[in-house]
C-alpha cells in the first residue's frame, strides 16, 4: 500500500468508489464502519445526486444523518461513466473522544429494571418495555450508568408512559484502540418533552455514547471482558 492509499484507508472520513451499477469497487475502513449503519444504494444514490454535470468533482456543504453519523458536507468526482467517488465529512461531536468504557461485568437488563422499578415506587408513570433477551453481561461503570438512566427518565417525569427498547444494533461497530466491538442501544422515548434541553447539556458531559433526536438513545459497545 502507497503512502497515498494509506492516507486514503485511515482518513476519519470514509470513501467509498462505485461503479456505474452502484458496485463497491473500493473503500476505506471508515466507510466500512459506515456500511453497517446504512445502504450502499443509498450512498451510491447520494454520489448521484451530487455529482457535477460534467466529469470533475463538486463539493456541497449539507446536514446529513445515516444511521448513528452525521456529516457536514461531501464530495462527488468522476472522470468517466464508469466509476464514480464520493467521501462524506464527519461532523465533529462529543463522541469522538470518548474513551474506552471501564467497569465490571454486568447484566444490563438488572440495572434497567432496578431503575424502572425505583421511578415506580413514587410515580404513576407506566413505564412499557421491549427488551431484546440476547445482550450478553457486559463491561459497565454500573454506577455512573444508572446516574444517566435516572437522570432521563427524570427529563420525561411529566409523562404518563415511557417507552423503553433495549436492541442489539445489527452490522454496527465502534472502535477502541484499533479493536471493533458490536453495539446494542437502549432507547427510551415519551411524548412530552419539554425538560429534553435539561439533559443536553448533561450528556455531553457524559462517558456514554448518546443520540438526543425526538428519543434518547444510549449505545454501549458489547466490551465483554
Amino acid at each position: 500500500m502507497t503512502f497515498e492509499q494509506q492516507w486514503i484507508e485511515y482518513d476519519y472520513n470514509p470513501y467509498i468508489l462505485f461503479n456505474s451499477t452502484g458496485k463497491i469497487i473500493s473503500l476505506n475502513s471508515e466507510a466500512q464502519f459506515l456500511l453497517g449503519a446504512a445502504k450502499a444504494s443509498e450512498i451510491f444514490e447520494l454520489a448521484s445526486s451530487y455529482a457535477n454535470i460534467t466529469y470533475g468533482f463538486k463539493t456541497t456543504f449539507l446536514e446529513l444523518n445515516l444511521g448513528r453519523y452525521k456529516f457536514f458536507g461531501l464530495t462527488v468526482g468522476y472522470e468517466s461513466d464508469d466509476e464514480i467517488g464520493i467521501k462524506l465529512y464527519q461532523m465533529p461531536s462529543f463522541n469522538i473522544n470518548k474513551p474506552k468504557p471501564t467497569g465490571e461485568l454486568t447484566n444490563i437488563y438488572t440495572l434497567v429494571d432496578l431503575c424502572i422499578s425505583t421511578k415506580s415506587i413514587s410515580s404513576d408513570i407506566v413505564f412499557v418495555k421491549n427488551f431484546d433477551p440476547t445482550i450478553p453481561e457486559i463491561l459497565i461503570n454500573s454506577n455512573e450508568f444508572i446516574k444517566l438512566l435516572n437522570k432521563i427518565y427524570a427529563c420525561f417525569s411529566d409523562n404518563k408512559k415511557i417507552f423503553t427498547k433495549i436492541y442489539f444494533r445489527v452490522g454496527e461497530h465502534i472502535k477502541f484502540e484499533d479493536k471493533k466491538y458490536s453495539l446494542f442501544s437502549i432507547e427510551i422515548k415519551a411524548k412530552n418533552q419539554n425538560r429534553m434541553q435539561e439533559f443536553k447539556a448533561f450528556a455531553e458531559n457524559s462517558n456514554f455514547i448518546i443520540e438526543i433526536k425526538d428519543k434518547i438513545t444510549i449505545n454501549i459497545p458489547m466490551i465483554l471482558s
